[in-house]
C-alpha cells in the first residue's frame, strides 16, 4: 500500500504534507501566544521547508514520509 488510507480514503504525499505543515503552524501560533515569541522560528522553519518542496521537489518531511510510509505524490503515474 503506497498511501495513507483511512475509511476508504487515501491521501497522497502532498495532502499529508499540507496537513502536517498546517498542524505545526497552529501549534507554533499557540506556543507563541502562551509561551514565547521565539516559537515563531518554528513557523519560519515550516515556511522554508514548504518553499524547499516547491523549488526542489523534496523537503525533509517528504523524504521521511516517502521512505517510512511509502507515500507517493498525486502526480506520479
Amino acid at each position: 500500500m503506497n498511501r495513507v488510507c483511512s475509511a476508504a480514503r487515501c491521501w497522497p504525499l502532498e495532502r499529508v504534507l499540507f496537513a502536517l505543515a498546517g498542524s505545526v503552524v497552529l501549534v507554533s501560533a499557540a506556543l507563541v501566544a502562551f509561551v514565547s515569541p521565539w516559537f515563531l522560528l518554528l513557523t519560519a522553519f515550516v515556511g522554508v521547508n514548504q518553499w524547499l518542496y516547491v523549488a526542489v521537489g523534496a523537503c525533509p518531511a517528504s523524504i521521511v514520509l516517502t521512505r517510512v510510509f511509502r507515500l507517493r505524490s498525486a502526480f506520479d503515474s
